[in-house]
C-alpha cells in the first residue's frame, strides 16, 4: 500500500536544533547525493523510502565487498591487526552477552565492520562501503534484536576471526559474506 511520505520542514528543523538555515541547507544537500532525500520545487524536501528489492541489493553489494575484504585481510593483514578484530569483543562472555548489552553490542558490531573494511587499507573499499553502510545501519539496528540475532552474530563474528588468524582465505570469504547475507 501507499504510505504517507514523510516531509522535511527546513524552517522547523533549524527551529528544534537551534541552527540558522545555512547548516540544515547543507545536511539537506548531502542526504539528498546520498539518495536520503529529494528536493522537489515549490513542495518541499520528501524522504526517499528504500523499496525491499533496493534494501536486498545493497545488502548484497555489502556481503560482496565484505567478503572481498576478508579475503585481503587474510593475504596481507598482520597478526597484530587480526588480534584488534578480536578485543572489539573482549568485554562480551558469559556474564556479559550480548543479548543482554544490545545497543553496547550494536556498537561493537558495527566497529567490527568498520574496521575490517579498514584493514584492507583500500580506500576504494572503504568509499563504497560508507556509503552503503549509511544505508544499511539501519537495518541493522532493527534486526540485531531479534530472535536472539546478537548471540549468533558474535559466534559469526568470532569464527570469521579464527578462519583471518588461520590464514584460511577461502572460509574467512565465506564466512564474511554468509554472515551479512
Amino acid at each position: 500500500g501507499t504510505t504517507e511520505d514523510t516531509w522535511l520542514d527546513e524552517r522547523q528543523l533549524a527551529k528544534r536544533l537551534g541552527v540558522s538555515r545555512t547548516p540544515i541547507r547543507g545536511a539537506i544537500a548531502m542526504l539528498e547525493q546520498q539518495g536520503f532525500v529529494r528536493s522537489i520545487p515549490r513542495r518541499g524536501i520528501v524522504v526517499l523510502r528504500k523499496t525491499k528489492r533496493e534494501v536486498i541489493e545493497m545488502i548484497q553489494v555489502w556481503a560482496a565487498l565484505e567478503g572481498m575484504a576478508a579475503r585481503l585481510i587474510s593475504l596481507n593483514a598482520s597478526r597484530k591487526e587480526i588480534e584488534q578484530l578480536r578485543k572489539i569483543f573482549e568485554k562480551f562472555h558469559d556474564g556479559h552477552k550480548p543479548a543482554d548489552y544490545l545497543s553496547e553490542y550494536s556498537e561493537a558490531n558495527i566497529q567490527f565492520h568498520q574496521t575490517l573494511i579498514k584493514m584492507t587499507g583500500s580506500k576504494i573499499l572503504q568509499e563504497m562501503t560508507e556509503d552503503i553502510l549509511l544505508h544499511v545501519r539501519g537495518i541493522r539496528k532493527i534486526t540485531i534484536g531479534r530472535n536472539d540475532r546478537a548471540s549468533q552474530s558474535i559466534k559469526d563474528h568470532l569464527a570469521i576471526i579464527d578462519a583471518l588468524e588461520k590464514r584460511d582465505t577461502e572460509l574467512a570469504e565465506r564466512l564474511c559474506r554468509d554472515h551479512t547475507l
